[in-house]
């Protein structure tokens, strides 16, 4: 089992673009057994440091390397006259689960979101994951009354 002394979480920058698109590429395949084109994930992870105005990348570091992600996106809601952060894309290595990553991950954003416009923290996750369900609920996400609906142009 890996060791270290510290997790170090920090905003992802364009060196990270090829662990982060690795990490989709395994998420995607380990909860949908779906298959990824690398360059599409490539393009799609450097289109977000293009546009920050949609969101940004946090990496969690273990001894000067990357093991695990998330997103955050933006929702703006006018009930509140603030914005949602959506928390997507998380991935940790699997060498590294069980070990306070995600959790760090977590807290980091918590942390992020404290000195900006963020009225909460918003995520979906496949039905049948579990695992993922309950280190949500372990740090004090709970589950919504919402459905999630999905239409495509493509």
């Amino acid at each position: 089992m890996p060791s270290s002394n510290s997790i170090l979480i920090r905003r992802a920058e364009p060196r990270d673009i090829s662990a982060i698109a690795a990490f989709n590429v395994a998420m995607a395949w380990e909860t949908e057994q779906l298959s990824l084109d690398s360059s599409l994930i490539n393009a799609g992870v450097q289109g977000l440091f293009n546009q920050p105005h949609f969101g940004f990348y946090v990496v969690a570091e273990i001894d000067g390397s990357p093991v695990g992600g998330l997103m955050i996106t933006f929702e703006w809601s006018d009930w509140r006259n603030k914005v949602f952060w959506w928390i997507q894309s998380v991935y940790v290595l699997p060498e590294w689960r069980g070990q306070g990553v995600y959790r760090s991950l977590y807290e980091g954003v918590r942390s992020l979101a404290a000195s900006s416009n963020c009225c909460g923290f918003r995520l979906y996750v496949e039905n049948t994951n579990l695992t993922a369900q309950q280190a949500y609920r372990r740090l004090g996400m709970e589950q919504s009354h919402y459905l999630m609906f999905e239409g495509t142009l493509t």
